[in-house]
């Protein structure tokens, strides 16, 4: 018997089988997470370089309602200092709409960008936790595979009535195999995981620094007047 894929595929139990079509599945759901927050980012990337200096030029001049409707437009939603900035210039504006202290103004603007930081890396992170699922469960799946396939040969054996190496040879192959995958897959997940989530990290931070910057430049027009 020649122990390639395609055999072993054909000697393997329909128990693990099962067990290598699901890590199959997994791994394709982590390359499609993967690719499609990359292009989620990509974007959020693009239109904020775009959009960042606009914004600031608009707000150093004093027009928080021109930089409002340039934040809150449709096509810069996917924008994530876009949307931090929306949210601090839209709490600033309500809050000297209400009448209320320029203190208070400046404080509902920090909290307004922070809740939009917290609500976006929330959307950024979206699949990371199946993704983090898939990294921890797939090594135990496999391990499953392995057991099952331990099964087939000592089921071999008792076909045989013989302890012989042909009897055991296809089950163990089998089981070896399922363990292999199931790590592959958790591997791969988890070097998956680990850079999108190093890239929503990046993301925060800039959010955050977006939403000071923001709140200083209404500050510092209050001071200059």
């Amino acid at each position: 018997m020649q122990f390639n894929l395609v055999e072993l595929w054909h000697s393997m139990g329909l128990p693990v089988k099962f067990v290598a079509g699901l890590l199959v599945f997994l791994s394709i759901l982590t390359i499609y997470i993967f690719i499609e927050r990359q292009i989620i980012f990509g974007k959020a990337k693009k239109r904020s370089k775009i959009l960042a200096p606009k914004i600031e030029e608009l707000l150093r001049a004093g027009k928080n309602k021109e930089a409002l409707n340039i934040a809150t437009k449709k096509e810069n939603k996917r924008s994530h200092l876009a949307r931090v900035s929306a949210a601090g210039i839209k709490e600033f504006l309500e809050g000297e709409e209400a009448g209320i202290g320029f203190d208070q103004q400046v404080e509902t603007a920090g909290r307004g960008t922070d809740r939009a930081s917290i609500m976006f890396a929330q959307e950024l992170r979206r699949g990371l936790g199946v993704m983090a699922t898939i990294a921890t469960s797939a090594p135990f799946i496999g391990l499953f595979g392995t057991i099952l396939g331990i099964i087939n040969a000592f089921q071999g054996i008792a076909m045989t009535g013989s302890g012989g190496l042909g009897a055991v040879i296809s089950g163990i192959a089998e089981a070896l195999i399922a363990t292999a995958f199931g790590i592959g897959v958790a591997v791969l997940a988890l070097w998956c995981y680990n850079f999108l989530n190093e890239k929503v990290e990046v993301f925060g931070a800039e959010m955050a620094n977006t939403g000071s910057e923001v709140v200083d430049f209404f500050a510092r027009r209050r001071e200059a007047e």
